[in-house]
């Protein structure tokens, strides 16, 4: 184990996003331009969106936590947010994303172009919208060897998001999902409002289509190690990068794992990019020797 003199970069996914979070990154260079591209790419104003202001009639979704609109949104915030990091000459030892967030840790360790990391966010989002019908509920404060074997007793229902000791994320049929979280004893299970089973099995077709999608995309290498959702090793080279990639869509996010391993790769600092603080406040409660920072607008840039 090394001393903590390392900086990882970490980028929160979906439940994230709040409404009005754009606005503290208009201000930096090219902003507008990227939300325009992202609006034409995905067939609506994602400005309008995140300000809570869509048009009555606008074509498709327009509500904000709609995964179609959070997924292109939160990579636009987050991107632009790291290219201001990058403009000052900033650059982390090591990356990793919750999630979406994954693919703003590809963009931000030069795997492929903001371009690209739209385009894939636009299909990633659609592929999982069109996988309805499941359901995810948050579970906290909880023997893990019980949730295990609940789980395991129960058919149509997976760990999708191991966050933390005390915090794990299910996923599955509704069905499933209410009886092992019922079952449970747990200080609280909270429902979330998704519109699928993300992070299982029954994402089996959308990751088949969004496998496919991802054949033709280069991927270079990396500029730093990345922790993937499906393997928390640090890798940089973009095969590998792509194929983990490839298969998150149906396990697991093991952030508990990826945790652990900034003790591993001597990370001091986690600066968590994007809104909110959910990643800062796992990495606080898991990981005491590591100090935390947030940065989510163009004034935390100062």
């Amino acid at each position: 184990m090394r001393t903590g003199m390392g900086i990882a970069w970490v980028f929160p996914g979906q439940g994230s996003q709040k409404i009005g979070m754009a606005t503290a990154v208009l201000d930096l260079p090219g902003a507008r331009e990227r939300f325009s591209a992202a609006s034409e790419l995905i067939g609506r104003d994602l400005l309008a969106i995140c300000a809570g202001e869509a048009p009555e009639g606008s074509p498709g979704p327009t509500d904000l936590n709609d995964t179609r609109n959070t997924q292109p949104a939160l990579f636009v915030i987050e991107s632009l947010l790291v290219d201001g990091l990058r403009d000052q000459g900033r650059s982390p030892s090591l990356v990793a994303g919750h999630s979406l967030g994954e693919l703003v840790a590809l963009y931000a360790a030069g795997v492929f172009d903001a371009a690209t990391g739209l385009h894939l966010i636009r299909t990633r989002s659609e592929r999982m919208a069109a996988a309805g019908g499941g359901a995810m509920t948050a579970v906290l404060g909880f023997d893990r060897n019980e949730l295990e074997a609940l789980v395991q007793a129960h058919e149509g229902v997976v760990i999708a998001n191991d966050n933390s000791e005390g915090q794990v994320v299910l996923s599955g049929t509704p069905e499933a999902v209410a009886a092992v979280s019922g079952e449970l004893r747990c200080k609280r299970a909270l429902p979330l409002a998704v519109s699928g089973a993300f992070h299982s099995p029954f994402m089996a077709e959308a990751a088949a289509a969004f496998a496919a999608d991802l054949e033709g995309v280069a991927f270079a290498d990396a500029a730093m190690p990345v922790l993937s959702n499906t393997d928390p090793t640090p890798a940089t080279s973009g095969a590998v990068l792509k194929e983990r990639l490839r298969r998150q869509m149906t396990t697991g996010v093991r952030w508990r794992e990826i945790m652990e391993r900034f003790a591993a790769e001597g990370i001091g600092t986690a600066v968590e990019i994007g809104p909110g603080n959910v990643l800062s406040g796992l990495i606080k409660r898991s990981c005491a020797a590591i100090t935390t920072a947030q940065i989510g607008s163009a004034a935390d840039l100062g």
